[in-house]
């Protein structure tokens, strides 16, 4: 969905990764070397599915060319700050959430040991097919990102808005100029609170004082601290947030934007782009993929096809 009908919705902003309290984010390196933000990781969830059930698939596991099995790992990019999707437990180390759990149990199928890696989220598609055998980071599919690698769907999420509790700012999500929004950087909400900026500008209104953080938690706790008025995000992360910091914030508007999310995979790689798509398919249909989301509480992003590279709106 283009911004502009997003807009004339109102919109819906979601965010992210939990709760504010004891902050002290993820590295904004590769390495996980400090503790969650996530006051999510305080949920009893944060155990996830246990996988240790799926064995693995020889038909599945020799679609995937040497150079993602021949170590015996599957690596996978992932930006741990961003609950319930993926995030840090109570030891500040273990990644964990819907996507830690789907990235374990594609590496069950294909014979291989899961091993997440802490990112920042603008970083991973660049180094998918080099640092990364994969990405799995609640990435959209957008024509852009189709252009740098190619995507295999696995779930659909929309976009909210999300404000103190009560409004206090009284914020209309529909006209931003003026207002500090709070975005995280390389996302799609990004790009689009970028494009409402310029619309603010083109009518002589005041700029929106957009604050980009690398790390969704940051984001989080721009909002909760009265940093920053509203934050934008996707919603099964949104929703997360919300719920882990009680009456702290809450959702503006009605979720919009329903995007297709998918693992990103180095362009022309069509060999593990078919593994990949043939590998989420059978957990779609033998049921497991169903048990994670339920796991997380985000079985609404369900869906019932992976598909190679989506057709998406401009």
């Amino acid at each position: 969905m283009s911004f502009t009908t997003r807009i004339k919705a109102l919109a819906a902003a979601s965010i992210a990764a939990a709760t504010l309290f004891s902050m002290a984010a993820c590295g904004t390196s590769d390495s996980a070397d400090t503790s969650s933000s996530d006051g999510s990781s305080k949920s009893s969830s944060t155990q996830g599915f246990d996988t240790s059930s799926i064995k693995k698939d020889d038909e599945l596991a020799a679609l995937l060319p040497d150079s993602v099995k021949s170590d015996g790992v599957l690596k996978v990019g992932t930006d741990t700050s961003y609950a319930p999707a993926e995030f840090l437990a109570e030891d500040g180390k273990t990644p964990v959430g819907f996507d830690v759990d789907l990235t374990k149990a594609l590496a069950a199928e294909f014979g291989l040991k899961p091993e997440t890696v802490t990112a920042t989220f603008d970083s991973i598609i660049p180094s998918v097919g080099s640092k990364y055998d994969i990405g799995i980071s609640s990435f959209t599919v957008t024509k852009e990102r189709l252009e740098a690698v190619d995507f295999v769907t696995y779930l659909k999420a929309g976009s909210t808005f999300v404000v103190k509790k009560g409004n206090p700012s009284k914020i209309d999500s529909s006209d931003l100029c003026g207002k500090k929004v709070a975005v995280q950087t390389g996302t799609t909400q990004e790009e689009e609170i970028n494009k409402a900026n310029d619309a603010c500008k083109a009518a002589g209104k005041s700029s929106i004082d957009i604050q980009s953080s690398k790390l969704q938690t940051d984001v989080t706790t721009a909002v909760a601290s009265g940093k920053a008025d509203i934050f934008y995000a996707d919603t099964p992360v949104a929703g997360y947030a919300i719920k882990q910091t009680g009456d702290t914030l809450e959702a503006l508007g009605e979720d919009v934007g329903v995007t297709p999310e998918a693992v990103a995979i180095k362009k022309g790689d069509t060999k593990t782009a078919e593994a990949v798509q043939k590998a989420v398919q059978k957990l779609m249909d033998d049921g497991t993929y169903k048990k994670i989301l339920d796991t997380w509480g985000v079985s609404s992003g369900a869906i019932d096809k992976a598909e190679i590279n989506p057709a998406v709106e401009s």
